[in-house]
């Protein structure tokens, strides 16, 4: 079972790593064998495919920063609530996206799985500047 308090503190490096602007921060939150699925999509298997994974939003919007929003645990589960606020690298147009990450935690504290998810539609009208 989860300490909410030690969730609390991982949450909060979690976001600091993401605020570094280091793909490899993220990816040392997962398990060596961990992954995310983004909007059902094709997993990020493996640390160094989820540092691609985080590589890419850095590519994508490279003054990115993230707030933690909220947070739940249970048992081996956590729900972190973010959004997060940049320019696209393409149009520069300002961005605010909401979204949510649901972790499978290890003993060890280390995400094994996560399903993340976003609006592509809202992602897509703001980066159009619509």
């Amino acid at each position: 079972m989860i300490d909410p308090n030690e969730m609390a503190k991982i949450a909060a490096e979690y976001t600091k790593a993401w605020n570094s602007g280091s793909a490899e921060a993220v990816a040392s939150f997962y398990a060596p064998e961990g992954q995310i699925i983004i909007n059902k999509g094709e997993p990020w298997s493996g640390r160094s495919r989820v540092q691609d994974m985080a590589a890419g939003f850095y590519a994508d919007v490279p003054d990115l920063v993230l707030n933690c929003d909220d947070l739940r645990c249970a048992g081996n589960h956590a729900i972190f609530v973010w959004t997060f606020t940049g320019h696209d690298a393409a149009t520069k147009t300002p961005l605010s996206i909401r979204g949510w990450e649901e972790w499978e935690l290890g003993e060890d504290m280390k995400v094994i799985a996560s399903l993340g998810w976003f609006d592509a539609d809202d992602y897509a009208r703001q980066v159009a500047g619509t």
